[in-house]
């Protein structure tokens, strides 16, 4: 039998390439996890059976323990030194299960991650999934390819290397630092701020090592702003015609900012009215052309020529890339390998119908080669593979693209030449000049137009030559302040200062805009938030190097250390933790400081919101707060009910939770098709019930579940026996998509539907009936709970009129050709295990086969 290799890509896409690239498109394609590709081949001179898969990113991403997973429990402190997991990172997508079961009987691992520290990471994650750490006589191999072309692939195929384990380890470094760091500042923070204030407008507030230096740059700038004091200034501006031309001449002193003065100078030029040419100088320039194009240049030019953010550009380069339209976009490299093949790629652009000819024309006269750049020793500049059209890629990836293809056209064309000709005058003691330009060859800018030398022709002078003052302006202006920082200043000062990579730059500009800190405003301008100046500002009366870059840059030199196998993972991670540590020990001692910028700036929590329901403790109405994260404030009690998020919420008939005597309250997404629940606020934050397999609006954490911020059990979550309100009471049957159950929406009449309280799947039953209720009957075929429905007189299915029927929606026929299934708006994420509700549950089994599929409602598994 012939061997098995098994190789892994980054992405499903680029798994299609390589197979087909490698096996001549004569492969065979199965479903799984991602799909698998096999085909028959040489592998290292040997027959051998190949079978090429995927993951979709991380396999596994770094979290704590449950034991620290509840805010409210563990001190923030705790966390430096708590220990960390890797869970996975997407579990129903089952990758480890997949990787798993592909990797049995294989005897070589070839991987074909993107080739970063990231990637790097991802095939140490894949060699422990697939079991090829611990099995003796199995070989793994690293596959560097910089684009998918089969040249590209080939070429990787034939130089197979060994993977980096010290740049997966100094991915290991950076997420657990950041992990610890940013989790503990965020909870402290989120924690004390929110439980005072009401409106922040802001789900947590929180703190990262790259982001909140990034922050900084922002805050610093418009600090600048609005410290800046603006002063008049004022210069002399004689104007000339001479030929036809008339002229406005420069004053060599500039401005000034005494206005008598300035009066006098244009009196005295006035007064002699004529000047005199005294000298007159040429001088030829060129304009060079671009180096290659990486990370952060593409990034800066995506935000202020296209308009488009950081965080777009890299998702349509990366899907460019994956496409084959061009090569891997993340490199911190300017300087082309002395082997690439320009000629290859400007064959490949000639067939474009909007650069073809220049292509073309580059080939036929000859192309120069790249000026010197970077060679950050990863990938290749950003160029194009393939040629493409709009039509092929969608508006904005055509831009991009449009830009990539010309910006590697402009780096193998002539500079741009021109000849600067400047003309100095004289008079009344005082001296100005003219500038004029003259392009000799456009070079590059042909291609490149927006980069074209501006043309300024002058008429002819000689020296010694008098000409006549037609008049002298005075000009009156006035300093402005720097505008606000754009996001391509923005990206600049983070790669000047080391925060981030050119893999997270435009992760870590994403981030401030989305916690509310900063906004985009026209121009792609960053505007920082009062919470954001706050934050800022804070620091810096706290503890400066908090949100200074100093800090991250030596971590990322330490980092890039480990990467080098120069310093040890552990004691990196170890040194800096404990830096941190003391910092932030520091600044929870200090947090007075801050708090008196917030307290100037908001409003506190009994200033804050609309009564909207009673506390079950002092039973006095609590407050609700809009703005995120939305909650409930006792004034009386000095207590906060997080809510559900995103929707609206409004009392609920004045009924009260049979557990507590807090007034139950009702949830909508917004939505024709969006869920509606009930809810007790204590018991939301404070499940009363042990076993509580899945959280509301939680998300998976160390395989737990975690409460906190809009996360907790509404009614259709509670197992309570007798409360009218609970799933108990109010499921119907199980949820045909997954382990949930099917509970009645008890106010979506006249469109009555069931829900299920795990997933998205919707159940639409017979519309226009006065009242749907469940009863405390189950059904004796399937043990589902059986349902009243109280039809319309003038719409009732039932003969003779009347309009009260039981039945199980599953099992009678009437019921069952009366209901549909749909998928409405996905609202809850399913926590830890398989999802199923502990203690009295509804569903079952069902009947299984024993009905003829129906079209509009088919529950798999009855």
């Amino acid at each position: 039998m012939a061997p098995k290799v098994l190789m892994v890509a980054e992405k499903p896409s680029i798994a299609v390439s390589i197979a087909s690239v490698l096996s001549g498109g004569q492969m065979s394609t199965r479903r799984g996890s991602t799909e698998v590709h096999e085909f028959d081949g040489m592998f290292q001179g040997f027959s051998a059976h190949y079978k090429v898969t995927s993951v979709i990113g991380h396999v596994f991403s770094v979290d704590f323990p449950a034991a620290f997973q509840d805010w409210t429990v563990t001190d923030p402190l705790d966390l430096f030194q708590a220990p960390v997991l890797k869970t996975e990172s997407n579990p129903k997508a089952h990758i480890r299960r997949h990787l798993s079961q592909e990797a049995r009987g294989s005897s070589h691992l070839v991987l074909w991650l993107d080739c970063d520290r990231e990637g790097e990471n991802i095939c140490f994650e894949v060699i422990e999934c697939t079991g090829f750490h611990v099995k003796e006589g199995r070989r793994v191999y690293r596959a560097r390819f910089s684009s998918v072309t089969e040249k590209d692939i080939m070429k990787a195929m034939s130089n197979l290397v060994e993977p980096n384990k010290d740049e997966a380890l100094a991915v290991d470094a950076r997420q657990e630092i950041d992990l610890k760091v940013g989790v503990a500042f965020t909870r402290f923070q989120t924690n004390y701020f929110q439980g005072k204030y009401g409106n922040l407008d802001s789900r947590v507030i929180s703190y990262g090592p790259c982001q909140t230096p990034t922050l900084g740059f922002c805050v610093q700038r418009y600090l600048q702003i609005t410290t800046f004091k603006p002063e008049k200034f004022w210069a002399v501006h004689p104007y000339i015609i001479h030929n036809g031309y008339e002229l406005k001449l420069e004053w060599e002193r500039n401005k000034l900012f005494d206005s008598n003065v300035a009066e006098m100078f244009q009196k005295l030029i006035m007064e002699d009215g004529v000047v005199e040419v005294t000298g007159i100088s040429e001088k030829q320039e060129s304009k060079t052309r671009p180096s290659g194009l990486n990370t952060v240049n593409l990034l800066k030019v995506a935000s202020s020529a296209l308009g488009i953010g950081p965080q777009l550009a890299m998702q349509l380069a990366e899907r460019l890339y994956t496409q084959g339209f061009i090569s891997y976009p993340r490199t911190e490299s300017t300087a082309y390998p002395s082997s690439f093949e320009f000629r290859g790629i400007l064959g490949a652009l000639v067939c474009s119908p909007s650069w073809g000819s220049y292509a073309q024309s580059l080939l036929a006269d000859g192309y120069l080669k790249p000026r010197s750049g970077t060679d950050a020793g990863d990938h290749p500049p950003i160029t194009p593979i393939l040629s493409a059209s709009e039509d092929m890629l969608g508006s904005d990836a055509w831009r991009l693209y449009q830009y990539v293809c010309q910006h590697f056209l402009g780096t193998v064309s002539p500079d741009c030449k021109f000849v600067r000709t400047t003309i100095e005058f004289s008079v009344g003691g005082e001296f100005f000049h003219i500038v004029g330009q003259h392009v000799t060859i456009k070079g590059y800018t042909r291609i490149m137009p927006w980069l074209a030398v501006k043309e300024n022709n002058l008429p002819q002078f000689t020296k010694g030559e008098k000409v006549k003052i037609s008049k002298v302006d005075l000009y009156e202006g006035e300093t402005v302040p720097p505008d606000y920082l754009s996001e391509s200043e923005l990206i600049s000062l983070m790669e000047k200062n080391g925060i981030g990579t050119d893999a997270s730059i435009a992760v870590h500009i994403n981030n401030i805009c989305e916690r509310n800190y900063v906004q985009v405003q026209a121009g792609r301008k960053l505007v920082p938030t009062a919470l954001g100046i706050s934050l800022i500002r804070g620091y810096q009366c706290i503890d400066p190097d908090l949100c200074l870059p100093d800090i991250r840059s030596f971590i990322e030199q330490q980092i890039t250390l480990v990467a080098k196998g120069q310093a040890d993972h552990c004691l990196v991670v170890q040194h800096v933790i404990q830096q941190f540590k003391r910092k932030f020990s520091y600044f929870v001692k200090q947090i007075d400081n801050m708090d008196a910028l917030f307290e100037a700036q908001f409003s506190p929590l009994s200033d804050s919101g609309r009564l909207l329901s009673k506390c079950g403790k002092c039973l006095r109405y609590m407050k609700f707060i809009s703005t995120q994260p939305s909650r409930l404030f006792c004034s009386t009690c000095e207590e906060v009910y997080y809510v559900p998020q995103k929707g609206a919420i409004k009392l609920y008939k004045e009924l009260t939770c049979p557990l507590d005597n807090f007034e139950l309250l009702i949830f909508s997404f917004p939505g024709p098709e969006g869920k509606t629940f009930p809810f007790c606020p204590y018991c939301y934050n404070s499940p009363p019930f042990e076993g509580i397999g899945s959280l509301f609006g939680a998300s998976k954490a160390g395989g737990s579940v975690q409460l906190g911020k809009g996360a907790g059990m509404p009614c259709f979550l509670c197992p309570h026996p007798t409360c009218q309100h609970s799933f108990i009471a109010q499921g119907v049957c199980a949820c045909p998509e997954c382990n949930g159950t099917l509970v009645l929406d008890p106010v979506s009449a006249p469109k009555w539907r069931l829900y299920c309280n795990m997933c998205n799947c919707l159940v639409f039953l017979p519309e226009g009936a006065h009242r749907i209720t469940t009863t405390e009957e189950r059904c004796v075929e399937c043990d589902s709970t059986i349902i009243e429905v109280d039809f319309n007189k003038k719409t009732t299915p039932l003969k003779d009129g009347t309009t009260l029927y039981s039945g199980c929606i599953l099992c009678d026929e009437l019921l069952h050709s009366l209901v549909e299934m749909k998928y409405g708006k996905s609202f809850s994420k399913r926590i830890g295990g398989r999802g199923r509700m502990r203690g009295k549950g509804r569903g079952g089994r069902g009947r299984g086969g024993r009905k003829p599929e129906d079209p509009k409602m088919s529950f798999r598994g009855f």
